[in-house]
């Protein structure tokens, strides 16, 4: 693997790290809105705010994409003077630009989903420990 590739790679790990991290606020934000409306939320509500979340970043990361790859695209298929170098570079960039928004658009929200969802059952076991029924039911 060339130094120009293991480049490619370092750029497509940053795009790909603003993309999960923008993706984890945007669920975040859905989920704590979904609180304030109704403090009591349980998991149909979750996957509400998940799915208003994922939602809002489609567009923004679809316009992302398609411009990162308008501009990869030409140096890829590009012939002169220091081409070789810069192919190597695009490359793994495109590969990476077509995964990437898959991975947080799909993957990221099942994790949050799931790390929520077992903070909600931490939370509901430990206030039925400390609340129990009075009425032993």
């Amino acid at each position: 693997m060339s130094v120009a590739t293991i480049i490619g790679f370092i750029a497509l790990a940053g795009v790909a790290a603003e993309f999960g991290v923008v993706m984890l606020l945007y669920l975040h934000h859905a989920w704590e809105h979904q609180l304030a409306l109704d403090p009591h939320a349980g998991p149909e509500a979750l996957d509400e705010a998940i799915r208003e979340g994922a939602v809002q970043r489609v567009r923004p990361k679809a316009m992302t994409v398609a411009v990162i790859l308008a501009g990869l695209f030409p140096i890829l298929l590009g012939h002169g003077a220091g081409s070789e170098v810069m192919q190597r570079i695009a490359a793994p960039m495109i590969g990476g630009m077509v995964t990437a928004p898959l991975l947080s658009m799909l993957v990221i929200p099942a994790a949050y989903r799931l790390l929520v969802r077992y903070r909600l059952r931490k939370v509901s076991k430990t206030s039925a420990a400390l609340h129990p029924n009075p009425q032993g039911n």
